[in-house]
C-alpha cells in the first residue's frame, strides 16, 4: 500500500470514527430518535454530502455505532478477565469495567435498548442480541470454572446468575438514572452503587463455608 493510500485510509477511518463519537453526543443530548444525519453535519460543521461519503444511510450510520460499543465493550471486559487471578476475581473485574464503560459513554444502555433502532433495522437488532449472547456466554463459562475449582457452590445454576449478573447492571444503570440529580443521603452513584452491590452478588455465589470438624455445622 502506498504511503498516500494508507493516509487516505486513515483520514476516512478518522472521520468515520468522528462520526461516530459526534453521533453518541447527540444521542446523549437529544435522544436516540432525534439524531438526523443533518444534524452529525451540522454538529461537525460539513455538509450532509459529506456525512453520506462515510455511511450511505442513518440506519448505516447506526449500525456503525453498535459496532463500535460491541468491540470496545467486549474487548475491555476480555482485557478485564485475563487480570483476573481465579475466575470470580476476572468476573469482578469484568463488572467493574462495563461499569466504568457505562460511566464514560452514559448513553450506550439507551441506544442498546432503543425500540427506535431496534424497529428500523434487523441487522442491528441482530447485532445487539449477538453482543449480549456472547457476553453472557463468557460470564457462563467464567461461574462454571468457579464452580468446578470450588469457588462457587456446586449447586449454582452458571446460566441464571449470568442472567442476574446482567440484570444487576441494567437495574443500577436505572436506579442512578432515576435519582440523577435527586438530593439523598449520600451520594448514589453508578459506581458507588455497583461497589455496594457486586460483594451481595458475589457472596451468594460462594461455596458454604465447611464447619470445623467435631463442632456443630
Amino acid at each position: 500500500m502506498s504511503e498516500e493510500l494508507a493516509r487516505k485510509r486513515q483520514d476516512t477511518d478518522e472521520r468515520r470514527e468522528k462520526i461516530i463519537h459526534v453521533t453518541l453526543d447527540l444521542a446523549a443530548r437529544q435522544g436516540v430518535d432525534k439524531v438526523t444525519p443533518r444534524g452529525i453535519a451540522q454538529a461537525m460543521g460539513v455538509t450532509q454530502d459529506a456525512v453520506f461519503r462515510h455511511f450511505l444511510s442513518k440506519d448505516a450510520i447506526w449500525l456503525a455505532v453498535m459496532q463500535w460499543v460491541r468491540e470496545r465493550l467486549l474487548s475491555g471486559l476480555g482485557r478485564a478477565a485475563e487480570q483476573g487471578h481465579d475466575p470470580l476475581d476476572a468476573l469482578q473485574r469484568m463488572f467493574f469495567a462495563h461499569i466504568a464503560f457505562i460511566a464514560a459513554h452514559p448513553v450506550i444502555p439507551r441506544i442498546l435498548t432503543s425500540e427506535h433502532l431496534h424497529g428500523r433495522s434487523t441487522v442491528l437488532r441482530r447485532l445487539v442480541t449477538e453482543t449480549m449472547l456472547d457476553y453472557e456466554a463468557k460470564i457462563a463459562t467464567l461461574l462454571a470454572d468457579a464452580r468446578t475449582q470450588g469457588q462457587a457452590r456446586a449447586d449454582l445454576d452458571v446460566h441464571a446468575a449470568a442472567t442476574l449478573y446482567l440484570g444487576m447492571i441494567q437495574g443500577l444503570v436505572l436506579q442512578t438514572s432515576i435519582l440523577r440529580g435527586q438530593r439523598t443521603l449520600e451520594a448514589r452513584t453508578l459506581a458507588t452503587e455497583a461497589a455496594r452491590t457486586f460483594p451481595v452478588f458475589l457472596e451468594a455465589l460462594r461455596s458454604p463455608a465447611r464447619p470445623i470438624q467435631g463442632t456443630a455445622p
